[in-house]
């Protein structure tokens, strides 16, 4: 079964972070991912980043819902 902590391990090994959080219940899940690398995309890329970062999982692991807020350092900065 999928959980939260293997989401946030694919996002941290598949892209460079400065924060990852997931909560979920084990289908619907929700992650905080906080990158450099989404300066200047919008949201639409930077979703498609995480994916690319979670690779197969996301489909192979049955993850039926993940909601993301996606975030650069000075968003989330200013966000707090």
């Amino acid at each position: 079964m999928i959980t939260p902590e293997i989401i946030k391990a694919g996002i941290e090994q598949g892209m460079e972070t400065i924060h990852v959080s997931v909560t979920g219940d084990g289908r619907h899940f929700e992650a905080v991912v906080v990158s450099e690398e989404f300066a200047g995309k919008n949201r639409v890329q930077r979703h498609q980043r995480v994916y690319q970062a979670l690779g197969d999982s996301m489909r192979d692991e049955m993850i039926h819902a993940l909601t993301m807020k996606t975030l650069t350092p000075q968003e989330w900065e200013s966000s707090r």
